[in-house]
Order: structure tokens, then C-alpha cells, then sequence
């Protein structure tokens, strides 16, 4: 009998996913890209490009190690420029451990957003971004750059925010002015996974020690070992929005009701209910925050096939 979800994958084609990531800044993002692999081998998606909005040249270089290391070292690799958050990150430190191939092969992101979506199907693409919103708004001010996410694009699904306090999200205050672009101007469907969510989903470090222990030398641990002291357990923003985005209808979330996101000058969010709007937010209880951490375990984990 097959399992489940290769009976998914022959029922369904893969979903088209663009990851937008400021990796380094966080360790979540590694997982979180990590996910993204095991979901492909396992047949749900197709991981079309990666854009990375920390401008640093580690950055790519990393998204490339890991590429690499799941056996899909073509997957395109767009960098911003003129971005945030120019230091290293973690990133150069997990590389020059010497234990993992890369390439500098990079392009403009804005560049590949636009030649990746203009080769999909009208309304297939889900873009997934967990880091700050410049390549995306950049997309946005390109010419014609709204009309084509509007025909290709059917879902964002984006960590940013904070939907219970009043307080200003990293991924949002880092680059306030696209924020504020991406939610004038975003023209299909967004889900956040605010800072809420995320907070209080812990990735375990005995996942970190035990899991991944089928691979001598992995890019995800390393960079988890050399982020912050172990063991520690991390907030697993990013990888929710990877879950939602992929299964969206398996239950790991709850949604808010159709409304607005509102982002103030200091990159405070909060929204407004209105039938119509393109904006909802995921909820959790505790019931689902068990569930879907499971899954992020299980799936940040897989071994490559």
C-alpha cells in the first residue's frame, strides 16, 4: 500500500513555490528551506527559485549549500541589492566548517521573479516569503510588475506581523517603506503567520541532535550549532508559513476572517476585518501547535532521496 502522501502527489500535480528568504538572520529560515526539499522529493511541490533579500554574498551561498545538498543544485538563486542586513549571519560560519559544497552562481531577484512566474500557468504560483518584503515590492514597482503577479500568482504566504500585541515584527521594521508597498499593492490572496504563531512553536534541539543524526554532515544542523549556543529549542516562524502554504487544508491552522493589514510608520501591524479582503491571518490552539510541529520535525529531517 502506498503512503499517503505519494497517493497526494499522483493525485495532484506539484505546487509551483517561489521562496523568498532573508537567510542568515535567523536559523528558522534553514529549516524552513529545508522543509521546502523534503515536501519536494515527497512530491507537493516544485521549489521553482529562491530570492534572498539579506544583502550579503554568504546568503546565496548558503541557499546554494543546501540546494546542493538535496541533490538540486540547479534551483535558481536571486540576490537583492541594495538591501538590509549586510553581515554575515550565521552563514559564513556554517560554510567555512569546509563540510559542504556551494556555487556563487546568483542573478538580479527581481530579474528571476519575473522570468519564473512569466513561464507558469495563470494563477498556479505560490510565493512564500519569511524575510523582509524588498524583493517582492521591487517586483510590485517593476513595469507591469502588479499585473503579472495578479495573473500568475494565487497565494503569499508570508511570516511578518504580530496580531496579538502592538508590537513592531523584524521581518516588517527592517524595510518599512516595502512593507508598506507589499499591502498597498499586493494584488492576490496573503496569509501571515505573525510573530505570535511562531513564538510559540519551538523547534527542540533534540530534534537537532537525534533527527538528523543520518547525515554526517548536514548544512541545516550546522548552521543551527553555530546560530546560537546548544542546545536550545527555536521559534519556528518561517517554517509555518512553509506548513500553510503547502497544506493549507490539513488543519495544522486556523484562519482569521478576510480583512486588512495596516502597517504604521514604526512597522506596527494591525488589522482590520472586511468582507472582501485580501488579508488573513493563521491562528493556533493547542491541539494544532502539537500537530503541526510534528510535521515541521518530520519534514526538516527527511532524509535526501
Amino acid at each position: 500500500m502506498l503512503p499517503s502522501f505519494l497517493l497526494l502527489a499522483l493525485l495532484a500535480p506539484p505546487l509551483p513555490v517561489i521562496f523568498d528568504t532573508d537567510m542568515g538572520n535567523d536559523v528558522d529560515d534553514a529549516l524552513a528551506l529545508a522543509m521546502l526539499h523534503a515536501l519536494e522529493s515527497r512530491g507537493e511541490i516544485e521549489l521553482l527559485a529562491v530570492t534572498v533579500t539579506k544583502d550579503n554574498p554568504w546568503a546565496p551561498r548558503y541557499v546554494s549549500a543546501v540546494n546542493t545538498f538535496y541533490k538540486r543544485p540547479g534551483i535558481p538563486i536571486g540576490v537583492t541589492k541594495s538591501g538590509v542586513t549586510p553581515d554575515d549571519g550565521y552563514n559564513r560560519k556554517a560554510l567555512e566548517l569546509g563540510r559542504h559544497a556551494y556555487s556563487d552562481k546568483t542573478e538580479d531577484a527581481v530579474s528571476l521573479l519575473r522570468r519564473t512566474l512569466e513561464a507558469q500557468p495563470d494563477g498556479a504560483v505560490t510565493v512564500i516569503q519569511v524575510g523582509f518584503s524588498t524583493n517582492l515590492a521591487r517586483l510590485l514597482g517593476s513595469p507591469g510588475g502588479r499585473e503579472l503577479v495578479r495573473r500568475k500568482v494565487k497565494l503569499l504566504s508570508l511570516m511578518a506581523g504580530d496580531f496579538e500585541k502592538p508590537n513592531a515584527e523584524y521581518n516588517v521594521k527592517m524595510d518599512i517603506p516595502a512593507a508598506l508597498a507589499l499591502v498597498k499593492e499586493w494584488p492576490t490572496p496573503m496569509v501571515w503567520s505573525g510573530f505570535e504563531v511562531g513564538r510559540t512553536i519551538k523547534f527542540p534541539a533534540r530534534s537537532i541532535l537525534r533527527d538528523f543524526a543520518w547525515a554526517p554532515k548536514h548544512p541545516v544542523v550546522d548552521a543551527y550549532k553555530v546560530y546560537m549556543k546548544m542546545p536550545y529549542d527555536r521559534e519556528t516562524w518561517d517554517l509555518t508559513s512553509v506548513l500553510y502554504a503547502v497544506r493549507p487544508d490539513d488543519g495544522y491552522f486556523s484562519l482569521s476572517e478576510a480583512g486588512d493589514v495596516q502597517i504604521d510608520g514604526k512597522g506596527v501591524t494591525a488589522f482590520a476585518a472586511r468582507p472582501g479582503g485580501r488579508s488573513r491571518y493563521l491562528k493556533v490552539d493547542e491541539v494544532q501547535r502539537r500537530r503541526a510541529l510534528e510535521a515541521m520535525i518530520w519534514l526538516a529531517s527527511e532524509p535526501v532521496r
